[in-house]
């Protein structure tokens, strides 16, 4: 064979590779294996609560020092309270009857007695309603407030310095609302703002690092999506937002650092197109362009944690419509290992929130999922892999 010859051989196998590797195939072009995400938890229980739960929270109602669980159940009108027996195993539901369609729930101390209280989103009712714990897993009705209308999510942190608990409800009809903590449980009324649309969730941050709480709101609607950052003013009212977009209908927030620069970034849940977006915050309440990414088919809540000990926060996220809990890895820059680990959830996981197991002596990430198609909260344990402290 001539060398022109060998030439055009070689050119043309070159050329192949070229067109391989452009076609997406990675066995050609790479010498790196594919990522295989590790297999770090496994479902241990479910355990049956109210019709339709739709939030979890996890806490220690009981003062037992092991984590307890309480559920919204909106299509009964009731909470499931879950006493813990700190290994992964919960005692048998309690249940309250409480206001109509409870959707959304935040935990504190809202009286200063030591013992941590409950304020309800009642979507039904178009009113926040506390309950004040007992210090036994149980719960007296506190004060009802009316807000117009249909409450979906709330959240509780001190917002005007005072060292008392408020809350911050974001109402459907366009409207966010505060609510001034007496620390009597009571609350007085606070500024109430109308902007974006269809707000579906609300978290509190100190996102320019003042000390002072700042508000971010995810919106829903046709008209606006993604997230708006009110900067706090400490004494319970917040300046005009910053729009910040991400994908289509976002449906939650919550707070992470998935690049580990010590400042505030968030997570947001997008209701269309099956993702979520990694906003990663400058330290001064800006956020640079978000960063899509997926997990399944209809996620629905998400937060972010290090679950395999490598000091880079990871995602977990439940799926309304694949019935599964999604754990997406960091890479420690903003963006994620690929593909995510599936684990199988009862049907339509609506919410997710993670406790401590201790294990053989060893304390480790635990989720709760609130199962709102079958009535039950599901435990996933994790096996074994010590998550380094945060």
């Amino acid at each position: 064979m001539s060398s022109l010859s060998r030439f055009q051989e070689l050119r043309f196998v070159l050329t192949v590779v070229v067109l391989v590797c452009l076609l997406g195939s990675t066995s050609a072009c790479s010498k790196t294996e594919p990522y295989d995400p590790p297999d770090l938890f496994y479902y241990f229980a479910s355990y049956p609560v109210g019709k339709n739960p739709t939030a979890v929270i996890a806490g220690d109602v009981n003062h037992d020092s092991f984590t307890d669980v309480i559920t919204t159940n909106i299509g009964s009108d009731t909470l499931s309270i879950l006493l813990g027996n700190g290994d992964g195993t919960f005692q048998d539901q309690m249940q309250l009857h409480v206001c109509q369609e409870p959707r959304s729930l935040a935990m504190h101390d809202f009286n200063h007695d030591d013992h941590l209280d409950v304020a309800l989103a009642c979507s039904g009712g178009d009113e926040v309603e506390i309950l004040l714990g007992r210090g036994n897993g149980k719960f007296e009705e506190g004060p009802h407030y009316p807000v117009y209308r249909t409450p979906v999510s709330l959240v509780s942190e001190d917002v005007n310095g005072d060292h008392h608990p408020d809350l911050v409800v974001a109402l459907r009809n366009d409207k966010v609302k505060v609510f001034l903590g007496k620390g009597t449980g009571e609350f007085r009324l606070g500024p109430q703002y109308e902007y974006g649309d269809t707000p579906t969730s609300v978290a509190l941050a100190d996102l320019n690092e003042d000390g002072k709480l700042d508000l971010i709101v995810t919106n829903g609607g046709a008209m606006s999506h993604g997230v708006a950052v009110w900067v706090g003013n400490g004494d319970g009212s917040f300046r005009d937002p910053k729009d910040y977009p991400a994908g289509k209908r976002s449906l939650g927030v919550s707070l992470a650092d998935f690049n580990s620069d010590g400042h505030t970034d968030l997570l947001v849940i997008n209701g269309e197109k099956d993702s979520f977006t990694a906003l990663l915050g400058n330290g001064d309440a800006t956020f640079q362009s978000g960063k899509d990414a997926g997990a399944n088919a209809g996620p629905n809540f998400g937060l972010a944690r290090d679950f395999n000990g490598d000091h880079i926060e990871d995602v977990a996220i439940v799926n309304l419509q694949s019935s599964d809990l999604s754990i997406i890895f960091g890479k420690g820059n903003g963006t994620f290992h690929y593909p995510p680990r599936h684990y199988k959830t009862k049907r339509s996981p609506f919410a997710v929130a993670t406790f401590p197991a201790t294990m053989s002596g060893i304390e480790e990430p635990g989720f709760v999922i609130a199962d709102n198609g079958s009535a039950s909260v599901s435990i996933f344990l994790h096996r074994g892999l010590k998550q380094s402290a945060r």
